[in-house]
């Protein structure tokens, strides 16, 4: 089975969550620190949200946290692009007759709103979020479990993900590892090609010619 990350690997949309991380920020005379960015990036939604609430000694509850991040990347998922190629590259496995998941750490509501705009939803016979499994993708176990919820064994799961994280953790749930290029992760792509089966720039080089 073929699965597929959203942010950065299907949409463009990793750069929209730093943006998010600022304005929420900037609103508290605050700034993100690096330390805070390497974490949050790495984790689902009320990891994050629980890690700011304490590494600023914030007096919302996590819950609001949440909401009010919610509330700031609702009109950029609304206007979230495309990767290239991607599209095009689904249709095709779907063609083929390729069984699809997506398996993604994007809030359930902020994945539908881009699935939804760019009509994808028909294309993937499952659809997970990591917040739902309850761990992060960088834990081996998130990956066993989510093959179980497929009923796939790992061995027979190809993840494309755009994180050399996830794909290194990936790689070790005995799943193959495809890496697609995000400019997100630009300073890191010689780590991405060396924890990946395969590396690519683009959806696009995959395209039947």
């Amino acid at each position: 089975m073929d699965i597929f990350d959203l942010d950065g690997t299907i949409t463009d949309t990793n750069g929209l969550w730093a943006e998010v991380d600022r304005d929420f920020l900037s609103r508290r005379g605050l700034a993100p620190s690096a330390e805070y960015q390497r974490v949050v990036e790495r984790s689902i939604y009320p990891i994050a949200a629980a890690f700011t609430k304490e590494y600023y000694r914030l007096s919302d509850s996590v819950e609001d946290i949440m909401a009010q991040w919610d509330a700031l990347a609702r009109h950029r998922y609304q206007e979230a692009r495309l990767k290239p190629g991607a599209v095009d590259y689904l249709r095709q496995c779907r063609a083929e007759g390729r069984p699809m998941a997506l398996f993604t750490a994007c809030r359930p509501a902020l994945c539908r709103t881009a699935l939804e705009r760019f009509q994808l939803t028909d294309l993937f016979g499952h659809i997970v979020y990591a917040e739902e499994i309850g761990l992060e993708k960088r834990d081996p176990r998130c990956f066993v479990e989510l093959s179980r919820r497929l009923g796939v064994p790992p061995e027979a799961c190809t993840l494309f993900d755009d994180s050399p994280d996830n794909c290194a953790t990936a790689q070790k749930a005995g799943m193959t590892a495809v890496g697609v290029y995000d400019v997100y992760y630009h300073a890191r792509q010689e780590e991405l090609k060396s924890v990946c089966s395969r590396y690519i720039r683009s959806f696009e080089e995959l395209l039947a010619q």
